[in-house]
């Protein structure tokens, strides 16, 4: 049976509604096995950036040593539910240090998640998580440099991108797809297995799915992915590379009822992860 570990983290999220993440969290683990489940225990306040340039670093901080502990006590792969997708930082880098063999990362997601506290018009964390998985960012809240390469990450789904982060990810070695890229589910599998590494960690944030097919999101983009092509892309991957581990994050519902009726897409992407 699949682990889950649940992180209803709500800190690291710009939006207005960040503590929907909570809701959204909770409602994802209401429909999983709770024999499977492992429960983070999230801060309640919002926390102090410390000096980082991070908003609510403090409880950030302490959630991502939870989240170590936590995947130190459950089997592999594990599937974290998020919560916002700064919860895949901590869980990648427990990942990677996991096997001497080299760690892909599958980062689905409308956004890039490339920024730094420089660069971050919002300063929160979830807009800087995949640069962090890079090893670049606030001290404390990064995976260390050279845990994760940037040849050995693919970002799928992408279409709202930030002037710099536009210019980072043109210079760098991450491999990224539009939506419509996601038409052949096998592209992916072949750019995954390309990047040479024997695990795949896949995150992802559901705001990857078109605004049709998934209301509670904080951030919609148009013109995203669809649940079958998102679930069929995930499938090809989990065919060509072994699963280290995997998440599910950026779920934030209107109300209850909205979160019941976005549950059959998420479901679906659960059981391709799992």
């Amino acid at each position: 049976m699949a682990r889950f570990v649940v992180v209803p983290q709500w800190q690291g999220s710009p939006s207005s509604r960040a503590m929907a993440h909570i809701d959204g969290t909770e409602a994802i683990a209401g429909d999983l096995p709770r024999s499977a489940c492992t429960f983070v225990e999230v801060p309640l306040e919002a926390g102090e950036p410390l000096g980082t340039g991070v908003l609510r670093a403090s409880a950030l901080l302490r959630t991502r040593d939870a989240v170590t502990a936590a995947l130190d006590d459950v089997a592999a792969p594990a599937i974290v539910i998020g919560g916002d997708c700064s919860v895949s930082v901590p869980a990648i880098g427990h990942a990677a240090a996991q096997d001497d063999g080299r760690l892909a990362v599958m980062w689905f997601d409308a956004h890039a998640d490339l920024h730094t506290p420089e660069t971050s018009p919002s300063g929160a964390f979830a807009g800087m998580a995949l640069r962090a998985v890079l090893g670049e960012g606030a001290d404390g809240l990064t995976l260390a440099p050279g845990t994760i390469a940037a040849r050995d990450v693919v970002l799928a789904g992408v279409r709202m991108l930030d002037p710099e982060e536009d210019e980072l990810l043109a210079a760098s070695e991450v491999r990224s797809f539009t939506p419509s890229d996601l038409a052949d589910p096998d592209a992916l599998g072949e750019a995954v297995a390309a990047t040479g590494a024997s695990r795949v960690y896949i995150h992802v944030d559901l705001d990857v799915l078109d605004p049709a097919d998934i209301a509670g999101v904080s951030s919609p983009e148009p013109f995203g992915v669809t649940p079958a092509a998102l679930v069929a892309a995930i499938t090809a991957v989990r065919a060509r590379v072994p699963l280290a581990g995997g998440a599910i994050s950026g779920f934030s519902p209107q109300t209850p009822a909205a979160a019941v009726e976005d549950m059959g897409a998420i479901l679906r992407i659960v059981g391709a992860l799992a």
